[in-house]
């Protein structure tokens, strides 16, 4: 998910500034002394590390205010470390009491026994779909924190200048490739659609079409499936037709956000993220939820927070995650300093968001969470990625069949389970 990135020296300066503050900063993996009849709870994180120290700052003196009886001493490290030092710390018996993690690794933690199981948790004030995400073998492993998605980015100015109606909730594969063959135009060096050729996108295809990428216990592949061929090639057929080409610059940095917002692209799959990036597009622009296949299937990228299994204050540590996760506190604090969006069910609370005039159908955001498609997860989980993209580039790129391509990407994932 996106990484906060900040540079060591800025992250000195605001460690030694933020230890000043009321909440304590410093290391979590070091219990420091509690006053008199308080708890500590140490907390580790990585999301608020390049701008948002200060949120945090005003959360956690809000719930200090609001739990006297609880400090809470805060470490905020930069993404590049963050997992190495919570692995590190994990196995040396001095991890914090509650910490940070995104989803994938939040798989690989409540497999492997580091959680503690959170009880009596009130699931009504989550997005059910965000909640449930955070559950391992039916017990729920941790809280929502956070989260993106992506959503089918399009021209306004295009589709009106081509006379093709623009895209709506009930569109599928089938209606976005005949509007993107119409609004495609080479002499123009316009592209009716961009979708990157990648693992991302096609995981969310294939369950887009019905397929699964691993069998229910994850021990193998099993995306080499009739609706795996047809998911990879919903994806490959576009390059070239409807899509550009890597000779036409696709995948080299920024790429597809510069063809968006110079007006030569009419359909973008990409995350919410990019709603600032587009702030002075000088066209009209919006989105909707990605069209599906057999169904609907949206990607969804998630924080979360749990409660370290070898912890000694538990019940404060998930006193404090569930504060963090879903107050209002939070999310006035989210909301008003563009952190990243809070997990809460009661949209009202997000009125702020919603309201801001571009795009026009933000609603789209959380339409899209109610049938979302999470990332599959493996212990080898780059090593993966990489294989997949790999194989389905060579696709893209005529060098095999997309048959040969699933079946060597399956073959690899598979050989990656069982090291």
């Amino acid at each position: 998910m996106r990484s906060s990135k900040f540079a060591a020296a800025a992250a000195a300066v605001l460690t030694a500034a933020l230890a000043l503050t009321a909440c304590g900063q410093g290391s979590a993996t070091k219990q420091a002394a509690a006053p008199d009849g308080k708890t500590t709870v140490r907390y580790m994180n990585f999301s608020a590390n390049g701008g948002h120290e200060k949120d945090l700052t005003t959360i956690v003196n809000a719930f200090q205010a609001a739990n006297p009886d609880i400090t809470v001493q805060v470490e905020t490290v930069p993404y590049a470390d963050y997992f190495t030092k919570l692995q590190t710390a994990v196995a040396g018996g001095t991890a914090a009491d509650a910490f940070e993690l995104n989803y994938e690794n939040f798989v690989t933690y409540a497999s492997n026994g580091s959680l503690a199981e959170l009880k009596n948790v009130d699931s009504s004030v989550y997005k059910k779909t965000l909640f449930d995400a955070f559950t391992n073998g039916g017990k729920q492993y941790g809280v929502p924190e956070s989260f993106s998605n992506v959503v089918l980015f399009y021209n306004k100015a295009l589709f009106k200048q081509a006379g093709v109606a623009t895209p709506t909730a009930d569109w599928t594969w089938k209606d976005e490739q005949a509007a993107a063959v119409k609004l495609t135009n080479k002499g123009a060096k316009v592209w009716g659609d961009y979708q990157p050729v990648s693992y991302n996108e096609f995981y969310k295809v294939l369950a887009q079409n019905g397929g699964e990428f691993l069998n229910a216990d994850r021990t193998a592949a099993t995306f080499n499936s009739p609706q795996g061929v047809e998911a990879a090639k919903f994806l490959i057929d576009k390059v070239g037709k409807t899509m550009p080409t890597e000779a036409d610059g696709a995948g080299t940095p920024d790429f597809d956000s510069k063809l968006f917002t110079s007006g030569k692209l009419a359909m973008w799959h990409t995350g919410i993220w990019m709603f600032s990036v587009l702030s002075g597009a000088k066209f009209d622009w919006d989105v909707v939820v990605e069209p599906g296949n057999t169904k609907k299937a949206s990607a969804m990228f998630a924080n979360g927070l749990v409660v370290n299994a070898a912890s000694k204050n538990a019940d404060a540590a998930q006193k404090w995650i569930t504060y963090l996760s879903s107050s209002d506190e939070t999310t006035k604090t989210r909301l008003a300093s563009s952190w990243e969006l809070p997990p809460v069910a009661d949209e009202s609370k997000l009125k702020a968001y919603l309201d801001q005039p571009k795009p026009a159908n933000r609603k789209a955001v959380f339409t899209a969470l109610e049938q979302p498609v999470l990332p599959p997860v493996i212990e080898r989980q780059q090593e993966m990625q990489d294989a997949v993209t790999q194989e389905l580039t060579s696709a893209a790129a005529g060098r095999k069949t997309v048959e040969k391509a699933l079946a060597d990407a399956q073959s690899k994932v598979n050989g990656l389970l069982k090291k």
